[in-house]
């Protein structure tokens, strides 16, 4: 980022924060000036209190399972280690834990404080640095200790361990400058200390293995510390705050071997309560407004509860029903085939990664719930082969008893007014399901709604469990701005742009400075016989002020979707009408209008208004549009119909009729 860049993003980040907000980052920045000089002092000698579970052996697997864990674990040693959902890379031999394993930018060994983590020729990418110092990947190699007792993997967890406290000394580098990033080491570093048997575990055997152990909890400590001081507040409280709290609780818990320790503990059990009610709303919508955020932060939860219950300092049955309804939201957009829509950002980040890499992370969290809050005991969850193998290695990881929370909360929905999402359609969660959802809520959560997307009035739609009329995801953080800019941006999503602009006004990759505010005019009575109105205001800000509004119309009777969109001008403006289709389908355009084939169904669809220009686009470059990602990183060409026409006044409506053969 150049100076001058730079300093418009300073900008913009001022006009996202309150006065008290400033001053708090102003209290941050002198406190880290206080850090560097602390920089290499070292920790309290700590007291011998650290948990340990006594967990036995592992839960039980089919023998696929074992041989498929035991081949990862066989290709981290060999340095090839699984990042994000499915990408594997080269990390080294021993690993260089500072360096972007996909430039080879390795990044400075100097105070974390001083290091810019958006400059790419100083870091490299440095989602590749923090997604490998999660150490995920460590947790296998526990596991194949658990499950195959060959003292080979603990000399390889030993040498992991040692080259990182030896390589990432309290703050200095790239892996000290996130607290987020610090708290799911932590959460991950519990895991694995559990998985080997805690402090009577054959990792620290010897003196080299006591010097392990001494140097490790050294910088456990240094982790809380840090987090405590550090805690994200104001604007970016999100997922981060979360993400920090409960590696704070889990290391304190685990832990509490400092004069400190008592006091993390309390901070974080009594702010982990706190935010979640906060960051989910009544219904049960992480306010983010981003579904992989939903699933990450309830990761954080969970871990962070089922700590409490094995620590016998239990979260309150407020807190389990706030992710009793988290669970809920998910299970209801979910369809038949497992899809979810990937609305707002989403980075594949996981808290914990317990089964193969590339799983389904929406469908282990749906696992874990069910179980959790199941009516039946989990004293011997392991047993049951039944169980979803990630769920059974964190319940055996982490034993403890059964949380209160209320066994009557109602399994699926389709209203939720409150986070802003209606479903519509039929037959859910049958063979011949028809399952859609208009997005009617806020951009994203508090001042710079960073993970949201400009997506207002956007809907979704799935025929059969295949997915039709998609939100195309994210692809990347860090790429060429214009694509981090065209998957956040409005002519990504099933809307209307207007003058092409963005219905919101970014400041920055993680930050918009005005918010378009979406209001719900007419609410449907159910999701069969569906008809809504609503409209936003993000055009208003234009100089001739223009209003978009959308009808939706669904007839289970005879499958048909009917979406009308007006704009109320005073003079006439470009308008575009975005609908883009999953990668797999076939679509073409007729004399009529569009259709449709997947699988199992056939979709047509008729649009009329004034002067329509319809084009089907995929895989344009310069500007982008016809993009697909179904994960970070990842991107590939898709069908998109743009509908275009200049108009203050004449609706565009859009008629789809879904078959089933």
């Amino acid at each position: 980022m150049n100076a001058t860049v730079r300093m418009v993003w300073w900008v913009n980040r001022l006009r996202c924060m309150s006065v008290a907000e400033i001053g708090y980052r102003l209290r941050q920045a002198a406190q880290t000036k206080m850090a560097r000089k602390a920089a290499g002092r070292a920790a309290p000698e700590p007291l011998p209190r650290a948990r340990t579970f006594r967990i036995q052996g592992a839960p039980d697997l089919a023998p696929s399972q074992i041989e498929a864990l035991l081949a990862e674990a066989d290709r981290i040693c060999a340095g090839h280690v699984v990042l994000f959902a499915d990408r594997s890379f080269d990390v080294g031999v021993p690993t260089v834990w500072n360096r972007d394993p996909d430039s080879g930018v390795t990044g400075p060994s100097v105070f974390s404080g001083d290091i810019a983590i958006d400059n790419p020729d100083l870091v490299g990418d440095i989602k590749h640095v923090w997604e490998l110092n999660r150490h995920l990947h460590l947790v296998r190699l526990a596991q194949a200790w658990s499950v195959s007792g060959d003292v080979r993997w603990l000399h390889a967890l030993e040498q992991q361990l040692r080259s990182w406290l030896d390589q990432c000394p309290p703050l200095t580098g790239p892996n000290w400058v996130s607290p987020m990033e610090l708290g799911i080491r932590l959460i991950n570093w519990a895991l694995l200390w559990q998985l080997v048997g805690g402090e009577a575990s054959s990792l620290f055997a010897g003196e080299s293995g006591q010097r392990l152990r001494a140097d490790w909890l050294d910088s456990i400590h240094a982790h809380c510390r840090t987090i405590s001081r550090n805690l994200s507040r104001h604007s970016s409280a999100n997922n981060h705050l979360i993400g920090e709290l409960a590696g704070l609780f889990v290391a304190s818990s685990v832990w509490p071997c400092w004069k400190a320790s008592s006091g993390w503990m309390e901070q974080s059990r009594r702010e982990l309560e706190q935010q979640a009610r906060l960051q989910y709303s009544l219904d049960g919508v992480n306010r983010e407004q981003a579904f992989g955020y939903h699933v990450f932060s309830a990761e954080f939860l969970f871990v962070a509860g089922l700590v409490g219950q094995a620590c016998d300092v239990p979260f309150s049955r407020t807190y389990w029903s706030v992710l009793q309804r988290a669970l809920r939201f998910l299970r209801s957009v979910r369809d038949v085939g497992g899809n979810v829509p990937m609305v707002g950002d989403s980075d594949d980040g996981s808290v914990f990664r317990l089964d193969a890499a590339g799983s389904d992370r929406a469908a282990q969290l749906l696992a874990l719930g069910d179980t959790v809050f199941a009516a039946h005991p989990y004293a011997h969850i392991g047993e049951h082969a039944s169980i979803h193998p990630g769920v059974r290695w964190l319940l055996h990881a982490l034993p403890g008893r059964r949380p209160d929370a209320d066994a009557h909360e109602p399994d699926t929905g389709w209203a939720f007014p409150d986070g802003g999402y209606l479903l519509f359609g039929s037959q859910f969660g049958e063979e011949n399901e028809i399952k859609g959802m208009l997005d009617c809520g806020p951009l994203g959560y508090l001042g710079i709604a960073a993970h949201g997307h400009a997506d207002a009035l956007a809907l979704t739609l799935s025929v059969a469990g295949e997915q039709v009329l998609v939100d195309p995801g994210t692809y990347s953080y860090w790429q060429e701005q214009k694509w981090r800019d065209y998957f956040r941006g409005t002519s990504a999503h099933n809307t209307v742009r207007v003058d092409g602009r963005d219905q919101s006004v970014s400041g920055g990759r993680f930050m918009w400075l005005r918010k378009a505010q979406a209001t719900i005019e007419r609410m449907p009575a159910s999701p069969s016989e569906f008809d809504f109105r609503g409209s936003h205001d993000g055009y208003t800000r234009l100089a001739d002020p223009v209003r978009h509004l959308r009808s939706v119309r669904f007839d289970a009777a005879t499958s048909t979707l009917v979406v009308r969109d007006e704009v109320a001008a005073k003079k006439a403006h470009p308008i575009e009408l975005f609908w883009h289709f999953a990668p797999e389908l076939n679509v073409r355009l007729t004399s009529t209008g569009l259709h449709v084939r997947g699988k199992r169904f056939a979709l047509q669809m008729h649009a009329t208004g004034a002067d329509l220009k319809l084009e089907l686009v995929r895989g344009a470059e310069n500007p982008p549009l016809g993009w697909y990602s179904r994960c970070y990183e990842s991107k590939q060409p898709s069908d998109v119909l743009r509908i275009s026409t200049v108009s203050s006044a004449v609706p565009v409506e859009c008629r789809f009729t879904i078959t089933f053969f």
